[in-house]
């Protein structure tokens, strides 16, 4: 079966930024399973990975377009500390789940000041160039749950 909308696809995967370092791997680790088409991996390593079929390798560059999409200033925003007095010791690289006009997004502490802290809603791999070097390990269609399940919407409240 080759890959195609609402299959479940089985991959091993290393990805490297442009220098070569290695960003993320799955060695080590199980495969990777997604729902393709259900937008659970980037939109270029989906497409690059539509029609494959296992036991293919590839390796892709995905452009930030494809990928985590290019850095948005918009979306740095600086608070005062007294948005955080419940916690104690803010820190640089710390993630909270903040809600949202558009819904719930993940903003990592990019600067801690002591009248300022600056949170920044980018993704960490915005604008970065990425290299993937995949293997397929399996495919097969995808049951009815497990496309109810992924085109599930996360509202607010969900409990998922």
């Amino acid at each position: 079966m080759q890959v195609a909308k609402d299959s479940v696809v089985s991959i091993h995967y290393t990805l490297k930024d442009d220098s070569g370092q290695v960003l993320d791997s799955s060695d080590g680790r199980g495969p990777l399973d997604y729902i393709q088409g259900a937008s659970q991996i980037i939109q270029g390593l989906e497409k690059a990975l539509e029609g494959k079929k296992a036991g293919d390798e590839l390796s892709v560059v995905i452009e930030p377009e494809d990928g985590y999409g290019a850095r948005d200033e918009s979306m740095v925003y600086e608070v005062p500390p007294s948005e955080f007095e419940a916690m104690e010791d803010i820190q640089v690289g710390m993630q909270f789940r903040v809600g949202t006009d558009q819904g719930a997004m993940i903003m990592t502490v990019a600067g801690v000041e002591e009248d300022m802290i600056t949170l920044d809603g980018n993704h960490p791999l915005a604008d970065v160039r990425l290299s993937f070097d995949v293997s397929v390990v399996s495919v097969r269609e995808a049951t009815a749950e497990e496309i109810a399940a992924a085109n599930h919407e996360h509202g607010a409240g969900c409990g998922c």
